[in-house]
């Protein structure tokens, strides 16, 4: 089932794996990864752990298309041990808070950067700058006390469309991200590159530089989930190799574990974004470090999303 019209509000579907005890350390071989010129040390091997699934589209939804979709979530038969929430546009959310099961949690798909004001009309709106151009964006951003009080445990923040759309940048996200925090919700905190930067050689830099502004601004990475989405690969049918994704993911993971700490890089969940579908997230599930998906147009399709959640036994048989 898909909803006929397209927009930047989209419905998605997310799967959080459950923390892993932390990892003893130990001094392991550089490799070279997307740029030969390029070498850093590989974090060490972790025990098996849960695979996850998360998924989101470019797709608007109604009333009726969500019911259908909420009745196939409320019939499918999960993985126990996969996390799974769903984060729908926000005028959808409390339809959905009363008629989803319990196993799945709720999401919003953005939250601001701190407290509510005198905005009549508008749950926020902000001001950016194209050049020469002043847009006044009056978008539906939900202050995270609100997406708390209407029952949502969790936040996609940093989301590609948000930073190249929209125009938020590194240390704005990170602000969002840390405020969220503080109000008792969790946080998919996205990053990931665009097509001329990975051409560039430049996946880990831009990556690197994206996770830095969550980490400088935030409290604690007990409530985080890391969405590593290559932009070149969202809603375009390309995907990262399963090769091409577990570097980049133990690349994050070793930049955690040296600019944070070891139990952080060890407990931290990473999940792959990027045309993922039923057809090849078995093979993305086997690798070691990817923990979950961030799914675009297979989220529509409630019977594809379950076998996506249910990868997870890919891992398992992969141990």
């Amino acid at each position: 089932m898909a909803a006929t019209s397209t927009s930047l509000a989209s419905q998605l579907y997310i799967g959080l794996r459950r923390p892993c005890p932390k990892l003893d350390s130990f001094n392991s071989p550089s490799f070279s990864a997307f740029d030969p010129n390029l070498r850093l040390s590989l974090s060490p091997p972790k025990p098996s752990r849960a695979v996850v699934a998360m998924a989101g589209s470019g797709k608007n939804g109604t009333k009726d298309s969500i019911s259908k979709l909420v009745a196939d979530l409320n019939s499918a038969k999960l993985e126990p041990d996969v996390d799974v929430v769903v984060a729908p546009p926000f005028l959808y959310i409390d339809q959905v808070k009363n008629s989803l099961t319990d196993r799945i949690e709720i999401s919003a798909q953005n939250s601001w950067v701190g407290k509510g004001g005198a905005f009549t009309g508008e749950i926020r709106y902000y001001f950016f700058y194209v050049p020469s151009v002043l847009h006044a964006v009056f978008d539906a951003i939900p202050i995270a006390e609100q997406v708390k009080d209407i029952g949502c445990k969790w936040v996609v923040l940093g989301h590609s469309e948000r930073r190249h759309i929209i125009g938020e940048n590194d240390e704005f996200i990170g602000k969002k991200a840390a405020y969220a925090l503080n109000q008792g919700l969790g946080v998919i905190a996205c990053i990931g590159e665009l097509l001329e930067e990975r051409e560039a050689g430049r996946t880990f830099d831009v990556c690197f530089q994206q996770l830095k502004a969550y980490a400088d601004a935030v409290p604690s990475w007990d409530n985080i989930v890391i969405a590593y989405e290559p932009v070149w690969a969202i809603g375009t049918g390309k995907v990262a190799t399963p090769q091409q994704a577990q570097e980049v993911h133990v690349a994050l993971r070793d930049w955690l574990k040296k600019n944070v700490s070891e139990e952080v890089a060890s407990k931290t969940r990473i999940i792959y974004g990027g045309s993922v579908n039923g057809g090849n997230s078995a093979e993305l599930a086997k690798q070691e470090d990817i923990d979950g998906f961030l799914v675009g147009g297979a989220s529509l399709k409630g019977p594809e999303f379950a076998t996506i959640v249910n990868s997870v036994t890919s891992k398992k048989v992969a141990a």
